[in-house]
């Protein structure tokens, strides 16, 4: 059988590596397509716990890895700004370890407490461990007789993960090839059959992944699959980035501000925080976008230029149609307000190689993948709503709106 992924990026090498450890014993073929005119956006990014598992089920140490990605470990993110009615200037939402299981009950008895309509402390960084090490800017390490299982992310710079993830498949024996897609062939039921190059190369396959970014080559523009927006929950449709010079002591956390159309992240990297903001352009427009980005590093005297970018907020109708499924940014894309992008690749391959294998490698799961796959986005995009809905700014017509 044969495998072929078009596109690199996070996404696409994920895939190639999952696919590469887990259906090692298969005679599976696996060649990743990979245009050289599309470049990976080198931003400092963060992750869920599950990039963690990732890296153990591919047997890779974090001393292998983190080094070569100026990467960081993440155990919190913080939200300042995002409710000055409360009077509290920033919360977080640490991710819970199984040391929480003593702590999180009194938690959410509080948490529904609070929604009576009683005072009571809902702090969630007072009650989980990640939210107290934040506050101490201490590490998730702990020593090998340490009797519980500790949970963390990863901030990295996404470009050097990509180049780092792309090695090790090769080392598994994914192919590699440097080319664009300028034609697509289909068979007579309407399943992909092959690719043809722009160098007039016939790459045929037996199972296709769309992995070529907001494009989405063979998804939308070659099986026609509808693409259904956000907007209407989601307003933000752009990105200004700027990286900024570290601190001599490097966080443990993801901060997330909310300023006046948006907000910003600021990520901590081994080498330079990555910063960006995320606005909505019916609002403001690039150059007043980057001015109050500017503003708020404190950055309006410097001679680095900013990077502008588009994004495309949703997600595909079908996530896997005929014999071929879409990952990362082809299948959708929700801002990165809770660091979910990875991890929705993440779940997605996971499941889909699930379904496949269940069903004998055929598509007999296709439709109950559709179902999970269009679940799994539709609730962090609620996720990511409520961050919205639930706060309490209203100093601009983006707030207010």
């Amino acid at each position: 059988m044969k495998i072929c992924i078009v596109g690199g990026g996070t996404a696409g090498w994920m895939a190639a590596n999952l696919f590469a450890k887990k259906w090692a014993d298969k005679n599976i073929e696996i060649t990743l397509l990979e245009s050289p005119e599309v470049g990976i956006v080198g931003v400092g990014e963060g992750s869920t716990p599950t990039l963690k598992r990732f890296f153990q089920m591919l047997d890779i140490a974090e001393s292998e890895w983190m080094p070569q990605c100026n990467a960081t470990y993440k155990v919190n993110i913080r939200f300042a700004g995002w409710s000055p009615q409360s009077g509290i200037a920033s919360y977080s939402h640490p991710f819970i370890s199984q040391l929480d299981t003593f702590t999180q009950r009194a938690l959410f008895v509080n948490c529904r407490t609070r929604r009576l309509g009683l005072a009571t402390h809902t702090n969630p960084e007072d009650f989980l461990i990640n939210g107290v090490l934040a506050q101490h800017n201490a590490g998730p390490l702990t020593p090998k007789n340490f009797p519980f299982r500790m949970e963390y992310g990863y901030h990295f710079d996404s470009h050097l993960l990509g180049e780092f993830l792309a090695t090790l498949a090769k080392k598994c024996g994914v192919v590699h090839k440097q080319s664009k897609v300028v034609t697509v062939t289909k068979q007579a039921n309407g399943d992909i059959a092959s690719l043809i190059t722009s160098e007039q190369q016939e790459l045929a396959a037996d199972w296709f992944v769309d992995c070529s970014g907001f494009a989405s080559v063979l998804m939308q523009q070659h099986l026609g699959v509808k693409f259904n927006s956000y907007k209407d929950n989601l307003f933000n449709d752009s990105a200004v980035v700027m990286p900024s010079k570290i601190d001599a002591v490097i966080p443990v956390e993801t901060k997330a501000t909310a300023i006046k159309n948006g907000w910003c992240w600021k990520i901590p990297l081994t080498n330079r925080y990555g910063n960006g903001y995320v606005y909505s352009s019916d609002f403001i427009n690039t150059e007043q976008a980057e001015l109050e980005f500017r503003q708020h590093l404190n950055a309006l005297d410097d001679p680095q230029a900013c990077r502008h970018l588009k994004m495309k907020v949703g997600s595909l109708e079908t996530h896997w149609q005929n014999n071929c499924i879409a990952l990362g940014l082809s299948q959708g894309f929700i801002e990165p307000l809770e660091a979910t992008a990875l991890h929705l690749v993440q779940i997605c391959t996971e499941l889909f190689m699930d379904k496949f294998a269940a069903g004998g490698f055929s598509r007999l799961h296709q439709a109950d993948y559709n179902l999970a796959a269009k679940e799994r986005f539709e609730r962090v995009r609620d996720y990511i709503v409520a961050h919205y809905k639930l706060n309490t700014r209203d100093d601009s017509d983006y707030w207010r709106g």
